[in-house]
């Protein structure tokens, strides 16, 4: 009995990894579009934070000052990105 239960076992342990395995096959290929569009994202949202400071109306401007000391780390490599040489903010010396 003890037997049939172990066999029991490796099927459903062979089952997981075999599912797993071709979750990771499909995504593979889609890596890089996935980084890509969550690196698009990440740029729009940095965009919308900072379109008040670039002359852009900004409805929500009162409420994106809080994520100001957390974003900024990123904001250098966002306008290198964007294709600004340097800083387009006053206030925001990166480089």
């Amino acid at each position: 009995m003890n037997r049939v239960l172990n066999m029991d076992n490796d099927k459903k342990f062979s089952f997981k990894k075999l599912i797993e395995l071709y979750e990771e096959m499909l995504s593979v290929p889609h890596r890089t579009e996935i980084a890509r569009e969550l690196r698009d994202e990440d740029d729009l949202f940095l965009l919308l934070v900072y379109s008040d400071m670039l002359g852009i109306p900004n409805p929500a401007f009162y409420y994106t000052l809080e994520l100001y000391p957390f974003i900024i780390e990123k904001f250098h490599d966002w306008h290198l990105r964007m294709g600004m040489e340097k800083s387009p903010l006053d206030g925001i010396r990166c480089c």
